[in-house]
């Protein structure tokens, strides 16, 4: 796991290395919405997309992440169906539905069923490097999917450029963001973690709480300012120090979402001695998206350690896969 998180930079660039060779069918249709499938690791990517194209995209994007597919699936609806392993059924229920309901299917994966699924219906498939947990193929899915969408002119390729781009930030800054790593695996040892930033980097905590579930074996929590302001924060008035929030602040607030940090924390610190926060190196979104990734990869990793427990296993998972199985 260490030598996999450690190549995270270099996988951005091997991932637009890969991504320049690549061509796509232009849709026969015009298209009008957009639908990202895929679970766990393999969804993540598209999660974070999402965030990062939501102000410059000007139709509808969704993530969608269950055994089905919204009912305004058609002709007009571009399906990026990710995942890593290729074999992900709730994922390839969803390719299946869309395909029947004339939607433009694109498959992002290692192989498997899903390579397969597209090669038989004549879609096309982004093949990434197989073999690894998927939970450590983000920045390939991350550039793939955004590659696609600028090739079908649904974006504009400047946001390809500062992915690329935050690959030199990360290694520029790596000691920086192992020591706050470090730091940040001692402060949740033994605690439960509860994460926040704002609304824009909710891929971001959704990462940091997969990463903490699998990779330390950790239960915690996560929510983003403002919608916690109106609900969660009243919860904090039950907090003890068994919790650690740790705070995202990614410096790019408006102000009254500065201020919401601000009172959030100060109640926070009410109920709990433990409150951490971090801020965000990086020039624009995409670019402080990656060094909070980074950052809480390295923390999972080093709190794994802490606990001596495996950041590989995932027994739960294979046992789960195992019973469904026998349906």
């Amino acid at each position: 796991m260490e030598h996999l998180i450690a190549a995270f930079p270099q996988n951005i660039l091997q991932a637009f290395d890969a991504a320049k060779k690549l061509t796509f069918s232009k849709p026969e249709n015009k298209i009008e919405n957009i639908v990202l499938v895929g679970m766990g690791g393999s969804g993540i990517g598209a999660k974070i997309v999402s965030k990062w194209i939501q102000n410059e995209i000007d139709i509808p994007v969704l993530l969608y992440q269950e055994y089905d597919i919204p009912k305004f699936v058609n002709q007009n609806t571009l399906l990026i169906a990710c995942s890593y392993s290729g074999n992900t059924e709730e994922t390839l229920y969803s390719a299946e539905k869309a395909k029947n309901q004339g939607a433009h299917v694109v498959g992002i994966c290692s192989g498997g069923k899903l390579e397969a699924f597209c090669k038989t219906n004549n879609f096309d498939c982004v093949v990434l490097p197989g073999g690894n947990p998927p939970r450590t193929t983000t920045a390939f899915s991350i550039v793939h999917i955004v590659n696609l969408l600028i090739n079908l002119d649904l974006i504009s390729s400047s946001i390809l450029d500062q992915v690329v781009a935050s690959k030199d930030v990360l290694e520029k800054n790596i000691e920086i963001i192992k020591e706050e790593a470090h730091q940040l695996a001692a402060f949740l040892q033994s605690k439960i973690g509860v994460y926040y930033a704002s609304s824009d980097y909710e891929a971001v905590v959704i990462r940091a709480k997969q990463q903490f579930n699998e990779n330390s074996k950790e239960l915690c929590i996560g929510h983003v300012i403002p919608e916690m302001n109106h609900n969660e924060l009243v919860g904090w008035s039950g907090g003890t120090d068994q919790f650690a929030a740790l705070f995202l602040d990614s410096q790019d607030l408006i102000p009254q979402n500065k201020r919401r940090f601000e009172v959030t924390i100060e109640e926070a610190k009410r109920w709990t001695k433990n409150v951490k926060v971090i801020k965000a190196l990086g020039q624009n979104q995409i670019e402080k998206s990656f060094y909070f990734i980074h950052v809480i990869d390295w923390a999972s990793l080093y709190l794994a350690e802490l606990k001596n427990v495996d950041p590989v296993d995932i027994r739960a998972i294979d046992f789960l896969k195992n019973e469904l199985s026998k349906l």
